[in-house]
């Protein structure tokens, strides 16, 4: 695979990416390093074009030129080097930077953006092996342009060349503190072969990382001003200006007009952009600030003090009365050196006038230091003014307890203390806390008589034990409503203490909760739920037939936690690691304790009924279990004798849509869901069904919680704890579209907390959770066509092309689905497409399909080694045909699982392929049959025939293996 990498040439303004693809060294390369040589590790011109094609659309990119780049080398002791590929995890301390020569391909400011965009976003680009650092790099510097674009930080500005030539450019301003930061923070960790293109392996000759970030931000932002400006209805007369804005707003920035005409635009913009000149130019050291400072010795008086501020170090700031006392070109404060700081603090001064004109009258003044404010006025400084001036590039410092106003801290809100009730049974997420509440500002806890006392004062800056807050005038409102109409009618819930310490939750009854404190008892359960604090493990119950891996009894011991507390539970472990067996010894943990007093519902596949049965007869025989299948079942009365007698009543998903109104009459001790990706679609009836069942507890089992999209996961948590992620059109807004759309990353790290508590997802790969599984070896094996398929395959092509392009809308989409399924039936057998007219002969079929020809070599050679094999397909017409010609092909049966295999039939298949040593080798399955709830744990090969479109499906499906 290539890896891309990419940098800036500030010579001539282009964006050079090459490309490096990994090989093994022959022992006679050798090379030195008195010349420039090739890298050998360089990319060929034809892939690295193919790969650019691929990410860029602006412009065609035709060819590569030769360019010199240092890159981290080893130098052998005689003097040899040995080029590093970046991949190489090597330490720094070994290498230097040595110059090699690869072919890259020269990109425009624009074509370049359109690259750094198409590539993939925050932690996806770090999984991306095909992006190198350098190149990740300038992503985020491409990213940073959009958002001074979108803030509007840009400039025209009008240039000479050395020949005198004046060129219209766009310049980014670099001006407030965000940004300043920003620039030093990205200087910081620009990597050295971004600075070193073009350079030798001295270190000292690389590029200043700061300047050619500004050449490449300058060059960017330019050509995306560009491309957005639109340019019709211009004045068609020529003049200065309009020739100012055609050279602006197209690809040549040459001002065709003399120098005596353009002057006075030049200067005219100069003027303009005069008080941010030194943050244009890059040159700034220390800008004007405005120190907020509170009220002394009991008066309302707030007062903004002025002064310079440095750059680089926000801590260091020269008050005003230092400046006017020192009319000096350089003063020097505190062993640094500012120039010119009396003109730096006025024009600070003006420029911020504009911005903020209430300051005007205290600049009347030949020396002024300061301006006062009323509590108003300094209200409105801090909501209205601040950040403004920041924005601009002033400094602007404020009291500690209004630095973030934004912050719940600083809040008036609700401070509260919740324990769990002495006397309960099973608390439930619906259960009540007993709760007490404060009054918070500040962090500091206020009686209602000190609230009423501090909303006398009429401001809204408060003074509470010394430290000023704010008081906005809806927590007021808010806490006055509290106090007239709920005080001592508060109720809270252990899901709404569970919402506020994720942080899901912000406020009770419109109050902002600014402390959440838990007694310990539910302080441990809350530790638990979020993970911090570990489940004990269940011991092994005495009826237990069988012996618990650690993980497994630490699965169990979460459901009986759960369980305990009376919060529905969903066991999402990899399949293989055992949801059955962690299931029955929990049901036995409850039935040792005498606390299984009402039976149990299993909601499972129609295709494992019977492997249900006998794995709970195989660990828990004391379980007595029953299953409620077939047109013999018990119903109405007899239903009700039937599981008295029993612990477990085992059904399908199908019979609960069917008989719900008899089973909504058994109150259930426990509701389970096997495989309970069953219910992902929330209005299928026996998703309806299952949710109408009445029960102390429900538990789901399932290796696939989410398949395609998060409103199966809805549908799992409402079934396990009704309402706790919100009607289901709420979900949606809230979560799923926001998450599936956009990527909203704070809305996924939301709801991932709150899922977390209630379900428990353990992965094979996990060495802590179990150390003695194989790993599983994938291998993706390539098959050629027949001429025969590949004849077929190119007629489909062009008919059905031919029939797409006269379709439209949804017409149009049902075609192209229709036509890629056909030509996946063509790559699995041509005769599955064709018109059955006769038979075909099953010694016949291997001559026609390439792929079906590797199968039989691949099964040949595992057969004959005594494994056995699974063989799944989404056909089922393939799979009859496919059960024919193996049967031929190996002189025996081969078994066929599919749809309509009758329930009888499956468990017979199921016991012979387990347990029977002369049993079939080889099952073929349909991958909706076969794919989920079924242990065929003898097979070592699983072949996926034909590929399913979704990989967390075929996942599962190789997972019963």
């Amino acid at each position: 695979m290539t890896i891309l990498h990419g940098n800036w040439n500030e010579q001539n303004e282009t964006f050079l990416v090459w490309g490096e693809t990994w090989r093994r060294f022959a022992a006679e390369e050798n090379y030195s390093t008195d010349e420039v040589q090739d890298h050998p590790f360089a990319t060929e011109p034809e892939e690295l074009l193919a790969e650019v094609r691929s990410l860029v659309t602006l412009q065609k990119v035709k060819e590569t030129r030769s360019q010199v780049v240092s890159l981290p080398t080893y130098h052998k002791d005689t003097g040899e080097a040995i080029p590093q590929h970046s991949a190489a995890n090597l330490s720094e301390a070994l290498l230097s930077l040595q110059p090699w020569r690869v072919e890259a391909v020269s990109l425009s400011p624009l074509a370049a953006f359109e690259l750094l965009q198409n590539l993939p976003l925050g932690e996806a680009i770090a999984s991306e092996s095909f992006v190198g650092t350098d190149l990740k790099f300038w992503s985020h510097i491409a990213r940073w342009s959009l958002d001074l674009l979108a803030r509007g930080k840009f400039l025209p500005q009008i240039y000479r060349t050395e020949t005198g030539d004046a060129i219209a450019r766009w310049q980014p301003l670099l001006d407030s503190q965000i940004d300043r930061d920003r620039l030093l923070h990205f200087s910081q960790q620009m990597p050295i072969v971004c600075r070193s293109y073009g350079k030798n392996k001295n270190e000292a000759n690389l590029a200043a990382a700061i300047p050619l970030l500004r050449n490449f931000l300058a060059s960017i932002i330019d050509s995306q001003v560009r491309n957005c400006i639109d340019i019709d209805g211009l004045p068609k007369q020529t003049t200065p200006i309009s020739e100012w804005l055609q050279a602006a707003s197209n690809s040549l920035p040459q001002i065709d007009v003399a120098d005596e005409d353009i002057e006075p635009l030049e200067n005219a913009i100069a003027t303009w952009s005069e008080p941010v000149a030194s943050y244009l130019a890059g040159r700034n050291q220390f800008h004007a600030c405005f120190t907020l400072r509170p009220p002394e010795n009991g008066t309302s008086q707030w007062q903004l003090e002025y002064g310079l501020q440095a750059d680089d170090d926000p801590e260091l700031i020269v008050d005003a009365q230092t400046v006017w006392n020192h009319p000096v070109e350089q003063l020097t404060y505190r062993n640094r050196t500012v120039d010119r700081p009396q003109e730096t603090l006025l024009k600070g001064l003006g420029f911020a006038s504009q911005l903020y004109p209430t300051i005007e009258a205290s600049l009347q003044a030949a020396t002024p230091e300061t301006c006062p404010l009323d509590p108003i006025g300094a209200y409105e400084f801090l909501k209205s003014v601040a950040w403004r001036l920041q924005d601009s590039g002033l400094g602007v410092i404020l009291p500690p307890g209004l630095t973030n106003l934004n912050g719940a801290g600083s809040r008036l809100g609700l401070s509260v203390r919740a324990e769990i009730p002495k006397k309960r049974s099973s608390v439930g997420l619906q259960g009540l806390l007993n709760f007490k509440w404060d009054l918070s500002l500040g962090g500091t806890a206020i009686s209602r008589e000190e609230f009423e006392h501090l909303i006398t004062q009429g401001s809204p800056l408060v003074e509470v034990n010394g430290n000023w807050v704010e008081l906005r005038p809806g927590d007021v409102r808010s806490a006055m409503q509290f106090f007239n109409k709920r005080e001592g009618e508060m109720s809270l819930s252990l899901e709404d203490a569970l919402r506020v310490s994720t942080g899901e939750t912000t406020a009770i009854d419109k109050l902002p909760v600014v402390q959440f404190e838990a007694g310990k008892e539910l302080e441990e359960l809350m530790e638990t739920l979020t993970g911090n604090k570990t489940v004990e493990a269940i011991a092994s119950p005495d009826n237990f037939r069988g012996q618990l891996r650690p993980y497994q009894a630490r699965g169990a011991g979460w459901l009986a936690f759960l369980e305990r507390w009376g919060m529905g539970a969903c066991l999402a472990d990899d399949m293989g690691l055992g949801k059955t067996v962690q299931a029955i010894a929990f049901w036995l943990s409850l039935q040792e304790k005498d606390a299984l007093d009402a039976p149990i519902l299993l909601v499972c596949p129609t295709s494992v009924l019977g492997n249900w049965q006998r794995e709970i007869q195989r660990f828990g025989p004391s379980l007595k279990s029953m299953v409620y299948h077939g047109s013999d079942r018990p119903k109405g009365k007899d239903l009700l004798k039937a599981v008295r007698k029993h612990n477990i009543l085992i059904t399908s998903y199908s019979l609960v849509a069917r008989d719900r109104k008899d089973l909504q009459k058994v109150n259930w001790r426990i509701v389970t869901l096997d495989e309970a990706q069953n219910i992902k679609n929330p209005t299928a009836k026996q998703s309806q069904a299952v949710r109408e069942l009445n029960a102390d507890f429900c538990m789901a089992l399932t290796g696939t919680p989410v398949e395609n999209r998060l409103s199966e996961l809805w549908s799992i948590m409402d079934f396990l704890n009704p309402g706790y992620l919100g009607q289901r059109e709420f979900f949606k807004k809230r979560f799923a579209t926001p998450i599936e759309k956009y990527g909203d990353t704070d809305s996924l790290q939301t709801l991932r907390s709150l899922v977390q508590p209630f379900i428990l997802r353990r992965l094979k790969t996990d060495r802590s959770i179990i150390q003695d599984l194989p790993e599983k070896q994938e291998n993706i094996v390539f098959c050629s066509l027949t001429i025969e398929q590949a004849k077929h395959y190119e007629a489909t092509v062009k008919a059905e092309l031919d029939a797409i392009d006269s379709a439209e809308g949804i017409q149009r989409r049902g075609k192209i689905l229709a036509m890629i399924t056909k030509l996946k039936q063509i790559c699995n057998h041509p005769e599955l497409t064709k018109a059955k007219t006769k038979k075909v002969k099953s010694s016949d079929l291997g001559k026609q399909s390439g792929k079906l020809q590797r199968l039989r070599e691949m099964l040949e050679e595992a057969v004959s080694e005594g494994d056995r094999a699974l063989i799944f397909t989404q056909f089922a017409e393939w799979g009859k045909l496919l059960k024919s010609y193996l049967e031929q092909q190996f002189d025996r049966d081969i078994f066929f699982l599919y749809g309509a295999t009758t329930r009888q039939k499956r468990e017979e298949m199921v016991d012979r392929f387990q347990n029977d040593p002369q049993g079939p080798p080889i099952i073929i399955l349909s991958l909706k049959a076969g794919g989920t709830g079924l242990n065929l744990t003898r097979a070592n090969h699983v072949f996926h025939f034909d590929r399913w479109w979704n990989p967390a499906v075929e996942n599962q499906a190789t997972d019963r293996a």
